[in-house]
């Protein structure tokens, strides 16, 4: 007779766990890979408890917008460090961007970097394809991806899809998803040239003004109106941009970074380039405006675009110095905070960076506590204060622009697919992370809430 294996159990006990419905003081029975019950007794058969009293158990955090620079640049970062930031942050799945070396614009490279996540990722990954001027080929016959990618303005070579005709056969002639950098090149190298030499950082700002960030968001969403195909805003960082797609008909929704809700243009003096991002960072009648449009859902998730670049990067004079900021370890704990503060409340802060993410990217089995889900979870401590300290940091690159910053509310345990990867301050020593599953018949954000 066949040996008969059974999956190892886990019971969460004793938390407050956050569930669609709200928080309730209910147990968690993990099987596997999955979430098997909830609210059962401590009787019921299992092989390890995590006793989460006084702890909050959330939904693990889903990242859609990083740069992990893997393959390419490992000197700044790499699969590996990027996901043991994420286990150290509470994120537990990630979306990472096509702008790699190689660029991922085609099926193969796409295959291939699912590949080399496959043998590195601590937790969840997935990843765009590209767009470029001549693939749509590659983008119609795509699948594994949660989209694609196009980068209108801030890029080089043949990523700049800038032009209305190519634009036009993407939107027109492809299915998947789309989501796009929205900065205009056309102001954004008019304002370069009006501004001469002799620049500074605060000149950053200038140069990616509202208006290359109205203009292009402007673009692509009546291009997505134009072909009723779903469109997603990357890292929103104007009050007039969301005009755009305040009436989303169904098909469009937004994001915005935490660099843009915590950081305005008067902290250049302060911090200089380490704040140095594409879109820029804006003013503090900005940052209101997107804070309040997170609030009534003109704006639906919180991502990072997490950029890492090395400390001697940032140094270099500007322009020369490099645009990005390294933020996913710090993106709940930031969050946290503002929940300790009374800014926002944990059933906020599960829509917006956990059932959010995973609805507008029609993941399978993510980003809820529910019977049948995948048993990604983040236990966190709201009584933890900690001081953010550069030396603390996961990421290759080494430096946070919140070093110094005192958060109340921090993560102690994260949990990727029913495995504990981090804890206590430790990691467990090899790849945990499966590859995000995707069901774009579901129909995205708007369709299934």
């Amino acid at each position: 007779m066949p040996t008969c294996y059974m999956s190892e159990r886990t019971l969460i006990t004793n938390g407050n766990v956050l569930l669609p419905s709200g928080l309730e003081k209910v147990s968690v029975l993990i099987e596997g890979t999955k979430i098997a019950a909830l609210d059962v007794p401590s009787s019921v058969r299992h092989d390890k408890t995590i006793d989460a009293q006084g702890l909050f158990v959330l939904p693990g955090v889903i990242d859609d917008q990083v740069h992990f620079r893997d393959p390419g640049m490992p000197q700044k970062e790499d699969l590996w460090s990027g996901s043991r930031a994420c286990a150290k942050g509470g994120v537990t799945s990630f979306l990472d961007m096509p702008n790699t070396n190689p660029q991922t614009i085609t099926k193969q490279a796409l295959r291939e970097k699912l590949e080399l996540a496959s043998g590195k990722c601590l937790v969840n990954y997935g990843f765009y394809i590209g767009a470029t001027v001549d693939n749509v080929d590659e983008l119609t016959g795509a699948d594994r991806t949660p989209g694609i990618k196009i980068f209108i303005g801030s890029s080089t070579g043949n990523m700049l899809v800038d032009e209305q005709a190519a634009l036009e056969s993407i939107f027109a002639q492809t299915t998947l998803p789309i989501t796009a950098h929205c900065e205009d090149e056309t102001t954004v190298r008019a304002n370069r040239a009006a501004l001469g030499d002799n620049l500074t950082i605060h000149d950053h700002s200038r140069i990616r003004d509202h208006a290359a960030a109205r203009i292009a968001t402007k673009r692509a969403t009546d291009l997505a109106r134009k072909y009723n195909h779903r469109f997603h805003v990357l890292h929103v960082s104007t009050g007039p941009e969301m005009e755009s797609f305040r009436d989303h008909g169904g098909i469009l929704t937004a994001e915005v970074c935490p660099h843009h809700l915590f950081f305005d243009v008067g902290d250049y003096d302060r911090l200089g380039s380490l704040v140095q991002m594409n879109p820029s960072i804006k003013t503090a009648e900005d940052r209101k405006a997107l804070w309040a449009a997170l609030h009534d859902g003109t704006i639906q998730i919180v991502a990072t675009d997490h950029a890492p670049h090395t400390l001697e990067e940032k140094a270099v004079p500007y322009p020369a110095s490099p645009s990005g900021v390294p933020a996913v370890e710090l993106l709940l704990p930031l969050f946290l905070n503002e929940v300790a503060h009374q800014r926002c409340t944990l059933e906020q802060l599960g829509s917006w960076m956990s059932d959010g993410p995973a609805r507008i990217w029609d993941m399978v089995g993510k980003g809820r506590i529910a019977e049948g889900y995948d048993a990604d979870l983040v236990l966190v401590d709201m009584n933890l204060t900690q001081t953010v300290r550069n030396e603390d940091q996961e990421t290759r690159c080494g430096w946070s622009p919140w070093a110094g910053t005192d958060l109340t509310g921090w993560p102690v345990r994260t949990l990727v697919m029913g495995q504990t990867v981090w804890a206590n301050g430790e990691f467990e020593d090899k790849p945990m992370g499966h590859e995000i599953v995707y069901d774009h018949e579901r129909g995205g954000y708007w369709a299934t809430q």
